[in-house]
């Protein structure tokens, strides 16, 4: 099944065909997301249902369907199925060519359930939802306070600064609550007075605050599984908030879809810059980074040797914001860091250890801020997976 804003393209398939020949002559059912749609496509009686994981929104109402329909469903990465559908001869993308990729990628992988994309526990997919609705809470609520505080600064500069935190003064000048110090405030201003579109404005504001804090509240929640108490007690002691909390474990749990009998999966393989030497690969280690999005992509070709950013980008960037809120701001850094080793001296293989917080002091004096920053951060997602690891009976 392709599926797109409002229909799904589908291809039936009970063994492998030419795909080619396929894609020429047969046809695509086309489901439309309502009542007939949906009888439409229980009707085709699949046994398994085979999906990209993007766009889950769209996905959501089929998803669910077929699940309470009986139906499996499995999951195919993007990346992969891209590489799949030229593979087999289809290099131009469109719904019926996705549809037909994705049927015969299950046809030729159905045995090898690594091939795909594991679906979620459903309380850590509803919190990956809450997660994903405060990042747009915070999306939605930027240009509203910015709007506000041009306003304020010409109508009544002595709110134009106020912080978020004052709740009772976005209250106030909403008209939804009152307090007689803004109204003395209010009276002796030099402004040129509040308009009824500023008081409008701050009626969405405060709407928008108290969604963001019913989001707070539902995946405080979803924290307080018994599930989670280890993870959670392992990411208090890097000093991690709730939130940040709630996102990491809504990426990477469980931890054991990483391992093998409960322990990373490490492997001896020859080096590719040391020629004649071996190496080890530490397999585990690097899926559980790149999935936090702090293990880049290697793009080697010839002499030129790139990198580039993979895995999640939420994931990076609460990664950057707690080493600039409990790492770079000494007075805030966490008394339980977990300590670290580092190289340095490569030469003759010097270790040195302390915290993260001791190891990103000894890379601001040896390079530029923001590698010594990413640094940090990746140090601190390996340090975090090898105490979780730790943790597992």
């Amino acid at each position: 099944m392709d599926v797109s804003k409002d229909n799904v393209t589908c291809c039936l398939l009970t063994t492998r065909v030419e795909p080619r020949k396929l894609y020429l002559d047969h046809e695509f059912p086309r489901l439309y997301a309502n009542t007939i749609g949906i009888k439409g496509l229980l009707s085709l009686k699949p046994n398994v249902a085979v999906l990209e994981p993007t766009g889950m929104n769209y996905t959501k109402i089929w998803v669910t369907k077929l699940i309470e329909a009986g139906v499996e469903v499995v999951l195919v990465g993007h990346k992969q199925l891209k590489i799949h559908r030229v593979a087999i001869g289809l290099p131009d993308k469109d719904d019926e060519a996705d549809s037909l990729a994705l049927a015969d990628y299950y046809q030729s992988y159905c045995h090898d359930p690594t091939r795909f994309v594991r679906m979620r526990d459903p309380l850590v997919a509803q919190m990956r939802d809450l997660v994903l609705r405060l990042h747009h809470q915070a999306r939605v609520q930027s240009p509203i306070i910015n709007r506000l505080r041009q306003d304020l600064i010409w109508q009544y500069p002595e709110g134009a600064k106020r912080s978020l935190d004052a709740i009772i003064f976005w209250r106030w000048l909403a008209g939804e609550g009152k307090s007689g110090k803004y109204d003395l405030e209010y009276a002796n201003t030099c402004g040129l007075g509040l308009t009824d579109f500023t008081r409008e404005s701050a009626q969405v504001l405060n709407k928008v605050m108290r969604q963001e804090l019913e989001i707070d509240r539902q995946l405080r929640e979803c924290l307080h599984d018994a599930r989670f108490n280890s993870y959670r007690q392992i990411m208090a002691k890097f000093g991690m908030g709730e939130r940040v909390q709630a996102l990491i474990i809504s990426q990477i749990y469980p931890l054991q879809n990483y391992l093998e009998n409960n322990e990373p999966i490490m492997i001896l393989s020859r080096s590719k810059t040391k020629p004649g030497k071996q190496t080890t690969k530490h397999i585990s280690e690097r899926k559980f980074t790149k999935a936090l999005g702090m293990s880049p992509e290697r793009e080697w070709s010839g002499d030129g040797k790139k990198t580039k950013k993979s895995g999640s980008e939420l994931c990076r960037t609460a990664m950057w914001q707690w080493l600039f809120t409990r790492v770079e701001v000494k007075r805030c850094r966490p008394v339980n860091l977990p300590v670290v080793n580092w190289e340095i001296d490569h030469d003759l293989h010097r270790l040195d250890s302390g915290t993260l917080a001791d190891y990103f002091d000894w890379l601001k004096g040896r390079m530029p801020i923001k590698l010594a920053r990413s640094k940090t951060c990746a140090k601190a997602v390996k340090a975090l997976f090898y105490e979780l690891v730790a943790t597992i009976d």
